[in-house]
C-alpha cells in the first residue's frame, strides 16, 4: 500500500486486502475538512452508480467525525 505521506507508511492491512503497489489516501477526523471530503465521495460514488448502502456509511461516518471534531481540536492539514 503506498501512503500520500511517508510518515503513513506504518499504517498497514495486515488481512491483505489492499495490494502493495495501491495507493491510498488518508482523511483524519482533525482535518477540518474531513467530513465534507467524506461527504463529496459518496456523493460521488452515488452518481456513479455505486451501493447506495456504502454511501450512506460514508454519510454516517461523516456525522462520527463532525461528533469527534465538536470534542477534539481540528485544523487546516498538513504534509
Amino acid at each position: 500500500m503506498i501512503h500520500a505521506r511517508d510518515d503513513y507508511n506504518r499504517i498497514q492491512d495486515p488481512a491483505g486486502k489492499i495490494a502493495y503497489d495501491e495507493p491510498v489516501f488518508l482523511i483524519r477526523a482533525k482535518d477540518k475538512v474531513s467530513a465534507a471530503a467524506v461527504r463529496a465521495w459518496a456523493e460521488l460514488h452515488k452518481a456513479a452508480g455505486g451501493d447506495p448502502v456504502l454511501s450512506q456509511i460514508a454519510y454516517d461516518h461523516a456525522d462520527r467525525i463532525e461528533d469527534w471534531q465538536s470534542e477534539h481540536e481540528s485544523k487546516s492539514a498538513d504534509l
